[in-house]
């Protein structure tokens, strides 16, 4: 790995620009920094489940897609690096089976709460969904890699079923949108 960072402030910002990884500089306000900024916020959210109970297996899946966000957002960062793969994309998709395989089949909508762990884990999904509408915001002006965005996609959806999962390990349960409330 290359140097690390000894001091965190260099200034080289204060122009409204920063240093993607392969040296150049661009607005900080370019897509190319949104994508992966958001990454980043989604990495955090995923934090702040983390820093909540949950089951073990739950953990680790996570702890590893934290791991795979902060690839991703390298990815995003150094124009033309590949750091998502199929196979990320795969692991994702037998994890999401595993865990939605004893759900029951959703009939109505579920609102976001059920629980701390859970509603943090809807607001990591929105986030996720927000990386992914800027990833392919991005790649509508510059190369994206598709597998950035099929992950993203894939991992959204990870996160609800999660989400329910959460919501039925605490004793909460899940919020069903009512969509008769405004008959009565």
């Amino acid at each position: 790995m290359g140097n690390r960072l000894s001091k965190i402030y260099t200034r080289t910002g204060d122009d409204g620009t920063t240093g993607l990884g392969d040296g150049s500089r661009v607005a900080k306000d370019s897509d190319r920094v949104a994508a992966y900024g958001t990454v980043d916020e989604a990495n955090s959210c995923i934090g702040l489940v983390l820093a909540a109970d949950v089951p073990e297996d739950v953990r680790a899946l996570l702890t590893t897609v934290q791991h795979q966000l902060f690839d991703l957002g390298g990815e995003l960062c150094i124009p033309g690096h590949a750091a998502i793969f199929d196979a990320d994309i795969e692991r994702l998709e037998q994890q999401l089976d595993a865990f939605n395989e004893p759900l029951p089949p959703l009939k109505d909508f579920i609102l976001p709460g059920g629980g701390e762990a859970a509603a943090r884990c809807h607001v990591a999904r929105t986030v996720v969904r927000r990386a992914e509408r800027e990833a392919v915001s991005l790649s509508r002006i510059e190369d994206v890699r598709p597998e950035a965005v099929r992950y993203l996609n894939r991992l959204s959806d990870l996160l609800f079923v999660l989400a329910r999962v959460l919501a039925r390990a605490s004793g909460h349960g899940e919020v069903l949108w009512n969509h008769e409330r405004r008959k009565a």
